[in-house]
């Protein structure tokens, strides 16, 4: 055992969460996987599937090229950036207004929001969240002193947030409202509607719109949203007032490259240059370069993904037992209720681990820990994350929910 600290830690890490997805690999360590029952994890948004060869081939190259050492600017290689113009345009349309000078690329979409972060707000001043949180947006805020606020969303709406309530809770020391859609936790995949409004109303309080769309190329509809346009709304500048967040992760498989990239004024990016020199000075250059000129080709790949993301979402309800209810689902996500009367999610998904191998999270990793009140019903809300395995293990994650019903010996809701 270490001995003591004989320094100080810092005090907003000290009130920062610890990360949720270590608790729920310690509940599975608990588990004796066989054979025959080995253990599902639907817990992590991660690929479940390696990314194709000729990315593979282009890295290891990349990453053994002597003359691919050396810093790139802050704002990432410039052969990057312009690739993901085009790919933004091809996602949201050929006549969307973005430039080179409008990129910065990150070390991951995460640090691209701990920059942004850092660039609009000080200890102190306020950034809205809608509840269930992504657990890195809450942790990076408190961490820095910014005091998180709370934008309740409800399965009567398919936990989309609302904007009579969001304006609500704007004070004079907000300084963002940050949305993520397809939404983590909930998969909710927000209107483009919906959206635009949410932008009319961070213009008209002069705060910033942050979203982060890591799985955008998960909405195989269209496109997400027209905000790039500058037809969208009436006397409209994206620039103003919107900063964009994406990474390279999930649609391209090399979340361990760690490469996103945020889009927003290039007024902006200067200040976000500052918070990412101390940071990361350059995001890795390897993966820049590898898949810089690889973008246009990759597209029926990232497209047969998708679709394949999207098949196993209509599998998982299709065998999703009876009693179990999906509130929300998209992207990576679906966000179910479990069927057990007043017992907390924590506890079922920690049974669910321990004793069935069945690795998933409770909303309460989403959120302010807090019990429920004298009268109300506990937390009963589970993220199960349908990109990270196979049909054949969802079909099995699936008949296990069925056998817990009938093992944990908890009333079932009729």
């Amino acid at each position: 055992m270490a001995p003591p600290l004989a320094f100080r830690l810092s005090r907003g890490i000290e009130v920062t969460n610890k990360p949720p997805i270590p608790q729920a690999f310690e509940w599975a360590e608990a588990y004796v996987a066989t054979p025959e029952r080995p253990l599902l994890n639907m817990s992590q948004g991660v690929p479940g599937i390696p990314p194709p060869k000729v990315v593979l081939d282009a890295l290891a190259a990349a990453s053994s090229d002597p003359t691919k050492c050396g810093y790139v600017p802050n704002e990432g290689e410039p052969a990057l950036r312009q690739a993901s113009v085009e790919e933004m345009k091809f996602r949201y349309g050929q006549d969307i207004d973005v430039t080179p000078d409008d990129i910065a690329i990150t070390a991951g979409c995460n640090l691209a929001f701990v920059s942004v972060a850092m660039a609009l707000a000080d200890a102190g001043d306020e950034m809205i969240l809608p509840l269930p949180w992504y657990f890195n947006h809450e942790m990076t805020l408190t961490t820095l002193g910014i005091k998180t606020v709370l934008l309740p969303t409800r399965p009567e709406s398919g936990f989309t947030p609302s904007i009579d309530v969001c304006e609500s809770l704007i004070t004079p020391k907000t300084k963002a409202v940050v949305l993520v859609t397809p939404n983590n936790p909930t998969g909710c995949v927000y209107p483009s509607s919906l959206i635009a409004d949410f932008a009319k109303l961070a213009r008209k309080h002069n705060i910033a719109l942050v979203l982060d769309e890591t799985y955008r190329d998960f909405v195989i509809t269209g496109p997400p949203h027209d905000l790039f346009k500058p037809s969208s709304i009436t006397d409209w500048d994206w620039r103003s007032t919107f900063i964009h967040l994406y990474s390279f992760s999930k649609a391209y498989c090399i979340p361990g490259h760690r490469l996103g990239l945020l889009c927003a004024s290039p007024a902006f990016i200067p200040h976000v240059d500052a918070a990412l020199d101390s940071l990361q000075i350059c995001a890795p250059r390897p993966p820049q370069v590898a898949l810089a000129p690889l973008l246009p080709a990759l597209r029926p790949f990232v497209d047969a993904t998708a679709r394949a993301v999207e098949h196993r979402h209509q599998l998982f309800r299709q065998v999703l037992p009876a009693h179990w209810h999906i509130g929300s689902q998209g992207g990576y996500y679906a966000f179910v209720k479990h069927p057990f009367k007043n017992v907390h999610a924590n506890t079922v998904c920690k049974r669910l681990a321990q004793e069935l191998g069945v690795v998933v999270l409770p909303a309460g990793f989403f959120g302010p820990n807090q019990k429920p009140k004298p009268g109300e019903e506990p937390e009963r809300w589970i993220r199960f994350s349908v990109a990270n395995v196979d049909d054949g293990k969802v079909k099995l994650v699936c008949e296990r929910l069925e056998e817990s019903e009938k093992v944990f010996g908890w009333e079932v809701d009729g």
